[in-house]
């Protein structure tokens, strides 16, 4: 019986995935948002139990991957599409290119052996909760913002474009796991933690946004450094 706990988890991760969608595609990008950190939640947890029960299995690594698409590739790509829906007419579409990478990235990450400690280009979640706080938080600043209103629709392509080229490349970012507490060896980790308050008490929810930024651009640093 033990060993469909972690799964029945995963699922409720794709189930929230779904829910988020379906948000997304009524307009409600703060519910598509919510939902998205719901199953962010349920995907650290999936994880952390099928550990601690000792029933971690192939077709449950599979099953987080799918999962994972949904919540942390569609959903986000749903709210940027509802986002940019009312600009234009085509191209909207385009941002759908980030679910396929975020599976492509999904795809690596489980064959990759050297992502034990830290990552190997930008984590889906991290992604998902970029995109989701920035049109909740900033997407009404975004439309009225002297430079990038009249060229919405471009910014956010060439952003997703970004994303999608971060999402799959060979750059490493940082995990927030310990070892050891102390300073030496973890300062990039405590740099960040302490950072995000400040930027999340002065931001609010387009803080997230900002923090996922701060947290590529640290990444890149702290690699260049070493």
């Amino acid at each position: 019986m033990k060993k469909h706990i972690p799964n029945t988890i995963t699922c409720l991760n794709l189930i929230s995935g779904c829910i988020a969608t379906y948000w997304a595609f009524m307009g409600d990008c703060r519910l598509a948002l919510l939902f998205i950190v719901i199953g962010a939640a349920f995907d650290f947890f999936d994880g952390m139990v099928a550990r601690l029960l000792h029933v971690s299995s192939p077709i449950g690594k599979e099953l987080d991957s799918l999962a994972d698409d949904i919540t942390f590739g569609f959903a986000p790509s749903a709210i940027v599409y509802e986002y940019l829906r009312p600009e234009t007419e085509l191209l909207p579409f385009i941002v759908f290119i980030m679910a396929a990478f975020s599976a492509l990235r999904l795809a690596k990450f489980n064959l990759d052996e050297r992502q034990a400690l830290g990552f190997i280009g930008l984590p889906t979640p991290a992604n998902a909760l970029f995109w989701g706080s920035l049109i909740v938080g900033a997407g009404d600043w975004m439309k009225t913002a002297p430079v990038i209103g009249p060229n919405l629709s471009l910014v956010i392509l060439g952003g997703v474009f970004i994303s999608c080229y971060l999402l799959v490349s060979e750059i490493p970012m940082f995990a927030l796991k310990f070892k050891t507490w102390g300073w030496k060896g973890n300062d990039v980790k405590y740099v960040f933690l302490l950072t995000c308050i400040p930027i999340l008490l002065l931001l609010g929810i387009s803080g997230l946004a900002v923090i996922i930024a701060w947290y590529v651009l640290l990444s890149i640093v702290s690699s260049k450094k070493k």
